[in-house]
């Protein structure tokens, strides 16, 4: 068999089986005469199979009983007045213990027909609750955060900050030890795709290689920070929960130019605005006192929803989708719980009634935005209310505004009504079934709304970043620490409410979430913080013993492997080939795309109908900066698990299919690339093993080691052999791509060299955080 071939098969297996292993759920360990929490052992129970019917939500209640709150818990049975659902320390009268262990089919609980089952486990652990009082505590996510005492540990040596004491104290607490230190360019490649989205340079290898003290590592994560890319890798996070995207959906799908918006997202993380100024810019940027227009831009936030450009449709009703979204992406992307499941009746499960949504509902209605703007003949850039920026402006006050020529942008923000609009709570979440009037306010079992703060929604966004909000701080820390480790302290990121995960270092999240505060929302030092930590810097080797007792890494006592995102794929490539574009900001681009996607996706109307790529520098852009259109976003990042953005989405799945390795080994970007970087090598030195030692530094950001250069070498000569006898394959082997390839370059050299490159590009270990 050709070794080529060879190895496409092996990489093919490869790729498909990194990461297969089925995830289980985290584990709760108890011991021996250990007192039970209600929020960590109990609550999950009861919410899984109890709350549906004995939760929150007063119009699916069962017997008029509640259990989520302890003074209906315990209070005398509405059907049976002399009996109690829980009697605290008295198990024998407590009838929520005699139903879930009864047998009988007309008196247990669930009933039969209800398909929940509790396990031997479940009813031990009630039982054990039962009898140590049946103490019930607020949902841990709706306390503030305390700074808890860091707790001591016998390896206090290896901690290096208070990360790494809450993670060693849980780790000690398993049977876990931490792995050693990984080796340096292992850290130095996953610090820099974790800062930046891209491999470092080959002069950033040398110098980390040679010296990787402790001051040499600080220095260069300060350097990194320091970068731009730093804002656009960050801002690729930021994309996905404000759904970002460069057309407005439905039928027609016209283009829209909130671009600006994107890179007022990147600058801001680069001059690292502290995050309350971020989000309350965002919520409420144009109604701070002589706002800016920077402030007025932030709002864009709001409105990077989809829009309907079709005739016919009912004003009100698409109004009221638009508030809807805005009110659900607030919810999930800043606070992290699930409000939108009270749009349509009290929340099954959270303390969060159908008033309450409207009453935060309200708070973004009283936008004069409107739900259709007439003639779709020609497409609309923006949407009532917009904000101009002019020229004079790209050159003072926005000049993070990436603006080439001298036409106006137009982009849509928030405006706010002079006279209030009513809003209603509405019959199942019909628009057009209005019933009681509500006024703006916050879910008191959130935190309660203020008086003094303003009725609209620059006192939202105070009631947001308030220290006494239980969510705001928590939420971000985890999100950012999902980013880092793959997995947030919480999972379930964008549901910290009562069915969501529970938190694996719950004291951790609160120090951190409290530290951040207090050190002034910031949100480079938070990023160093966590990226400074021993736990970070573990080797992600997996011993046995470690997979049997923590086969997801909850604990983390090792360093997790985690493949890179879409958009990250491409800048890898295209940086380590020397395509890259560094441009920061700017309109969206169209790179390469297989024909007819959007021609299959399309009303046949508007700018959009078809696909016309882009030419010359466009084409090397960051993948931050790839056009997506709703209807028909761009294949590769879909592939590989990027966001459609047609909602807010706080966290991406991890997939391995065959598709990943199809387009790896076939996608015109990894073909160029890897021609690009064979011609580069070519020209460079004519030693074909110093060409790979070159390929391999930039690509895997690491030396080779000597079995693989010796492969990689012999497949070079193999390939070379192959294409000198067959010098007809050659072009069109080669002339892929549209940058820059003479004719006397053809070469059987260039052709082998470009087959060793797109074999470690193939290579798992390439896009991978190791």
């Amino acid at each position: 068999m050709n070794i080529f071939r060879f190895l496409c098969a092996a990489l093919f297996i490869l790729f498909l089986g990194s990461g297969c292993g089925v995830e289980k759920e985290n584990e709760i360990h108890l011991f021996e005469n250990e007192q039970l929490s209600y929020n960590f052992h109990i609550r999950p129970i009861l919410s899984d199979k109890c709350f549906v019917c004995h939760g929150p939500d007063g119009n699916k209640r069962e017997a008029g009983l509640r259990l989520d709150i302890p003074e209906e818990a315990y209070a005398a049975l509405k059907e049976s007045p002399g009996k109690h659902a829980i009697i605290p320390n008295e198990l024998s009268r407590s009838e929520i213990f005699l139903r879930i262990s009864s047998l009988d089919p007309n008196e247990m609980m669930p009933p039969p027909e209800s398909n929940l089952q509790l396990s031997k486990e479940d009813i031990e652990m009630i039982k054990k609750w039962i009898e140590q009082g049946a103490e019930y505590e607020p949902h841990w996510a709706f306390v503030p955060p305390k700074k808890s005492i860091v707790p001591k540990i016998n390896n206090s040596d290896w901690a290096r900050n208070e990360i790494d004491f809450f993670i060693a104290s849980k780790m000690n607490r398993v049977g876990l030890k931490p792995n050693p230190e990984a080796k340096s360019l292992e850290l130095l490649k996953r610090i820099s795709l974790d800062i930046t989205g891209l491999p470092p340079t080959i002069e950033l290898i040398k110098k980390f290689d040679e010296d990787n003290s402790d001051q040499v590592y600080g220095n260069i994560i300060d350097h990194l920070l320091g970068l731009p890319s730093y804002g656009e890798k960050m801002a690729v996070l930021w994309m996905d929960i404000s759904r970002y995207a460069d057309s407005y959906g439905y039928q027609d799908d016209n283009i829209r130019t909130q671009w600006p918006y994107r890179d007022w997202v990147i600058h801001s993380f680069n001059k690292n605005l502290p995050y309350d100024q971020f989000i309350t810019w965002q919520l409420a940027g144009d109604l701070l006192p002589n706002a800016s227009k920077e402030q007025i831009l932030a709002t864009a936030f709001n409105r990077n929803h989809k829009y309907t450009e079709e005739g016919g449709v009912i004003e009100e009703e698409y109004r009221i989708e638009y508030i809807l979204d805005k009110t659900n992406t607030f919810s999930k992307g800043l606070l992290g719980i699930t409000m939108e499941c009270a749009q349509c009746h009290d929340h099954k499960y959270d303390p969060f009634s159908q008033e309450n949504y409207y009453q935060l509902f309200s708070f973004f209605n009283n936008t004069p935005e409107k739900g259709y703007e007439g003639d779709v003949s020609q497409s609309k850039p923006a949407k009532t209310p917009i904000l101009w920026i002019e020229r004079n402006d790209t050159d003072q006050l926005l000049n993070f505004v990436n603006h080439q020529d001298t036409s106006k942008l137009i982009v849509s923000v928030m405006d706010e009504l002079e006279t209030r609009r009513p809003t209603y709570i509405l019959d199942r979440g019909v628009y057009d079934a209005p019933t009681i009037e509500v006024f703006p306010n916050t879910p008191e079992s959130v935190f309660p709304f203020p008086q003094d703060f303003e009725k609209n929604r620059l006192g939202l966004a105070k009631w947001t970043v308030d220290k006494k909000n239980p969510l705001t701080a928590r939420v971000f820390v985890n999100l950012v620490w999902q980013e880092i480790f793959g997995k947030g302290i919480v999972k379930s990121t964008g549901d910290f409410g009562m069915q969501g995960e529970l938190p694996s270092h719950p004291e951790l999240l609160d120090w951190l979430a409290v530290d951040f505060i207090e050190n002034g929302w910031n949100i480079k030092r938070l990023v160093k913080q966590i990226l400074s930590s021993s736990t970070y810097r573990q080797s992600s080797k997996i011993e046995k013993q470690k997979l049997d007792i923590d086969p997801d890494n909850t604990y983390l006592a090792r360093s997790s492997r985690i493949r890179i995102s879409a958009e990250n794929i491409r800048d890898l490539i295209l940086e380590s080939s020397g395509l890259l574009v560094k441009e920061i900001g700017g309109p969206s681009v169209k790179p390469y795309q297989p024909e007819g996607l959007w021609e299959a996706a399309t009303s046949g109307r508007g700018e959009l109908k078809t696909y016309t790529q882009d030419k010359d520098e466009k084409l090397y852009r960051r993948g931050l900066y790839t056009f997506i259109k709703l209807t028909s976003p761009p294949p590769m990042p879909i592939i590989f698990d990027g966001s459609n953005r047609d909602q807010c989405e706080v966290n991406r799945g991890r997939t391995n299919t065959p598709l990943q390795a199809l387009v790896m080994l076939n996608d015109p970007l990894v073909l160029e690339a890897s021609r690009v970087l064979a011609q580069n090598l070519n020209r460079s030195t004519k030693d074909s093993e110093s060409k790979i030692r070159v390929a391999f530094q930039r690509i895997l950001c690491r030396n080779p080691q000597a079995n693989e250069l010796k492969v990689l070498t012999a497949y070079f000569k193999d390939e070379l052999l192959r294409f000198e006898g067959n010098p007809e394959i050659i072009a069109q082997l080669v002339q892929v791509g549209e940058s820059p390839l003479a004719e006397k370059e053809i070469t059987p050299e260039l052709a082998a060299m470009m087959q060793v490159v797109t074999a470690l590009y193939n290579l798992e270990e390439t896009i991978t955080k190791i």
